[in-house]
């Protein structure tokens, strides 16, 4: 079943001469409890979708479907109201709060929205993600492997549908990379949420259910892994 559905997706930056289209025409359909890595190089546009997908910036033109709903033609208010509740987010820098510890910086999300806390489920993501013995410690007593595990925690605590990791290992060394991939792959599934990983490392990619190509603002392949 589908959650995610962009149809003649396209973002333009700039005014009248000085134009930039960073998207064009992106048609692509993900479905629940898939993986999908999106590569390309540098200003191809990866981080753009990203943006768009989850609600940090609109679309110039075209549809953006998450669970049937159009979220470009949503309000501000409802707007963030679906990046609060419905996308968690996981980037290269792990944006902790340096004077909450680990348990409160994964809650942070629910704390602002004045949601309620359901402390099993927040146990049970501290212990799949391995910090259970470092959840009343602040971001500066952890490793960088240990504080974007962090990172992953509060991006999961909403339950969001969708989780998107903009090179959520940018900062990490090979083998951290790969146990924090793990994990996250691991999280993704016993939660039954979709992940999209925007990704220059092969060996991330080469996780995924599916991997989306995109160059030039445009889509290039979808090769489908499974």
């Amino acid at each position: 079943m589908s959650i995610l559905e962009t149809i003649n997706l396209s973002k333009i930056y700039g005014k009248k001469e000085v134009t930039v289209e960073a998207l064009k025409d992106i048609n692509i359909s993900i479905n629940k409890g898939e993986f999908v890595a999106i590569v390309g190089p540098s200003g191809s546009g990866k981080s753009t979708m990203l943006h768009l997908i989850g609600g940090l910036e609109r679309a110039s033109s075209g549809t953006i479907k998450v669970n049937g709903i159009d979220i470009s033609k949503l309000s501000d208010k409802d707007l963030a109201e679906y990046r609060r509740k419905e996308v968690g987010f996981v980037f290269q820098q792990y944006n902790l709060i340096p004077v909450l510890n680990v348990k409160e910086n994964i809650e942070l999300p629910l704390m602002i929205g004045n949601d309620y806390i359901d402390e099993a489920y927040i146990d049970e993501l501290i212990d799949l993600l391995g910090i259970t013995e470092r959840k009343e410690h602040l971001p500066s007593q952890l490793s960088g492997g240990q504080q974007q595990r962090v990172a992953i925690g509060r991006s999961l605590a909403t339950k969001p549908s969708i989780v998107l990791a903009d090179e959520p290992t940018g900062n990490l060394d090979s083998k951290t990379t790969e146990k924090v991939m793990n994990l996250l792959k691991k999280s993704i599934k016993q939660f039954n949420q979709t992940l999209i990983v925007i990704t220059h490392d092969n060996n991330i990619a080469k996780k995924a259910d599916r991997i989306i190509s995109i160059v030039d603002g445009e889509i290039q392949t979808l090769e489908s892994k499974i």
